[in-house]
């Protein structure tokens, strides 16, 4: 072994040895080396403190009262814990959540506390950061929730005043207007960080404004369960409570995301958190200050992922696309003649991956365009031009709940649909197709998730109404040499698809 490459050596396991000992507010890393010599050995620490000198005043901390208090500031999810002994009892954290035992941020003897002043209120605290120079400043809606004005505290310690602009639950992304002007600001990155950047995450952690932490980008396109929209960057430098709205920095000190959310069995950082893009955020922020309000294109459809089982019901190459479950009447997809199963596989030409990419590309187009949709129908290839509507207030429009035949009637059919798919039904009445009266609970229909009241709306593209059409239909399929049928159910949640194994007759 060489002196130098001993060297180098000795200087890494300094480095880390640095890292694992750091226990202050601010502790002291060494992320990276900064030049190479010709043979390709570093040497030497690079700092960050040049990025963060710039942007860092352009971080603030952003606290907003409310007349009464709310019970979280953050979205709960099943699957984490907050207590002692890390009990998994929430999986999404939020964290620009109330300070209920700080007397400055609504515990005892605070504005929230019994014996505050004015009765209950409830105080909200995160970050935030300014993107132009008159005052415009980008945060989390769950930050801002509920206001229409807050406090802006900046990293000088100077407090101003700003009024919400607008919000946008879907993103979780606000934009505030502060008073004055001249303010520092920072801009946007034009391109998407790559897996393995490094990022710098500015924030208000626990009331600790302008805390600076690094790390790199873990992984992209990060569907946390938050909504329709997702498509996270998930980074790992540190990130706590409170640090919701604030900025996260690629190298250069521009923008490519919003911090909103980790994941943590204890509520504290444990490397892995969640940033809104700078591309979405970017589209968001501009309609809201344009409009206070953000329009989304809508069609009008109930979509699902595409399964391998459901690929080969369909006869499709792979799985991929978005499968249309169900139309909505009077929607733009009725009026350009979208039909359940149909698979959407292209929008403009360019191809769509899965249906959460669906729900995206179409939620960036404002109403009333023109879009051409490519669709898998019946193994051919259709473009059908559609011109889109404007999203309901609702993230999903709902379609007529199951209609379950009268038990009054007389004598109706129902028997078990070929014991091994484990359902019985029986008519719905008014041909509106056959309603699922019993399942057992370790069967294949149970298994898929069809619950008793379902209502069986087609089998492998047939409709049925009774017995004779379902036992046709799956007689064909097998006949056809699929090895499972493509059903179509209609429940209290709207329409979807779901592939039953054929076994042999």
């Amino acid at each position: 072994m060489t002196s130098r490459m001993r060297a180098a050596l000795l200087g890494t396991v300094a480095v880390l040895a640095v890292g694992a000992g750091a226990l202050s507010l601010q502790p002291s890393r060494a992320p990276f080396v900064a030049s190479a010599t010709a043979q390709g050995v570093q040497s030497g620490p690079m700092s960050f403190a040049d990025v963060v000198e710039r942007v860092k005043p352009a971080v603030v901390s952003v606290r907003v009262t409310q007349a009464a208090p709310q019970a979280t500031n953050y979205r709960e999810q099943p699957g984490l814990d907050e207590d002692e002994n890390g009990q998994m009892e929430r999986f999404m954290r939020r964290f620009g959540e109330q300070f209920r035992g700080d007397p400055r941020f609504g515990g005892p003897g605070g504005p929230r506390g019994p014996g505050g002043p004015g009765g209950p209120r409830g105080m909200s605290q995160g970050s935030g950061f300014f993107i132009s120079a008159d005052g415009y400043i980008v945060t989390n809606n769950h930050v801002v929730r509920g206001a229409t004005e807050a406090d802006i505290v900046m990293d000088s310690g100077r407090t101003i005043k700003a009024k919400v602009v607008g919000t946008d639950p879907r993103t979780d992304l606000a934009l505030l207007k502060a008073e004055g002007t001249n303010f520092p600001f920072v801009r946007f990155a034009a391109n998407a960080p790559r897996i393995g950047d490094w990022v710098l995450a500015v924030g208000n952690p626990f009331g600790l404004g302008g805390t600076v932490t690094a790390g790199i980008v873990s992984a992209r396109g990060r569907d946390i369960g938050s909504g329709p929209y997702d498509d996270f960057l998930q980074i790992d430098a540190a990130v706590n409570r409170g640090n919701s709205g604030g900025p996260t920095f690629n190298a250069n000190g521009e923008v490519i995301g919003v911090n909103t959310a980790i994941f943590s069995p204890s509520g504290g950082n444990v490397g892995i958190a969640f940033a809104i893009p700078s591309e979405t955020t970017q589209t968001v922020v501009a309609a809201l200050r344009e409009g206070g309000s953000v329009a989304r294109g809508w069609i009008g459809v109930q979509i699902q992922a595409i399964t391998p089982e459901i690929a080969e019901s369909l006869k499709l190459p792979r799985a991929e696309g978005a499968l249309v479950a169900g139309v909505q009447a009077g929607s733009p997809a009725a009026s350009a003649d979208i039909k359940p199963s149909d698979v959407i596989v292209a929008v403009d030409g360019q191809p769509v991956r899965d249906a959460r990419e669906l729900t995206r590309r179409i939620g960036a187009v404002r109403p009333g365009t023109t879009v051409r949709l490519t669709v898998l129908r019946e193994g051919a290839e259709r473009a059908l031009p559609l011109t889109l509507g404007r999203l309901p207030g609702d993230d999903q429009a709902a379609l007529p709940n199951t209609r379950r035949g009268s038990r009054g009637e007389a004598a109706p059919e129902t028997a078990p649909i070929a014991p091994r798919l484990g359902m019985s039904v029986e008519p719905a009445g008014r041909g509106e197709g056959m309603v699922v009266t019993e399942v057992d609970p370790a069967g294949p229909a149970a298994q898929r998730g069809i619950r008793p009241g379902d209502v069986i709306l087609d089998v492998a593209g047939r409709s049925v109404a009774s017995m004779r059409d379902m036992r046709e239909a799956l007689t064909a399929a097998r006949a056809d040499g699929r090895r499972s049928a493509l059903i179509r159910l209609r429940s209290g949640e709207g329409q979807r698809f779901v592939a039953i194994p054929l076994n042999p007759s």
